[in-house]
């Protein structure tokens, strides 16, 4: 069993920035993602960014250049580096695990910002 839980966000101005974290705990082993997706009122969950087994990372498109996702293993968290903050990236976010081919998933943080 594994147990994610996001913390770090909130409600920033347009321009700035928020890093949030998982920690995650329990039987962390064969991972095959981690990644941290998003979803705004009436719209469809997305992928934010993600880690793949072999290091590789993939972002979608609006966050490029803006958002970093980071892992420290010794404290089995994930990070989201958020910067240059858009009222576009207003959404709840979720932490996301597939660890040995099942997904588990975190109950979301809002990150509201503001113009």
């Amino acid at each position: 069993q594994v147990q994610l839980v996001e913390s770090g966000g909130g409600l920033v101005q347009a321009g700035g920035s928020l890093r949030l974290s998982c920690a995650a705990s329990g039987s962390i082993f064969r991972i095959n993602f981690m990644g941290w997706y998003r979803q705004a009122p009436g719209k469809q969950r997305e992928l934010v960014a993600r880690i793949i087994s072999g290091g590789s990372t993939d972002y979608e498109d609006s966050v490029k250049g803006r958002f970093t996702i980071s892992t420290d293993n010794a404290k089995n968290t994930l990070y989201l580096q958020m910067n240059s903050l858009k009222p576009e990236d207003t959404a709840v976010y979720y932490c996301n695990l597939n660890v040995r081919r099942v997904d588990y998933w975190g109950k979301g943080t809002l990150v509201t910002v503001s113009s």
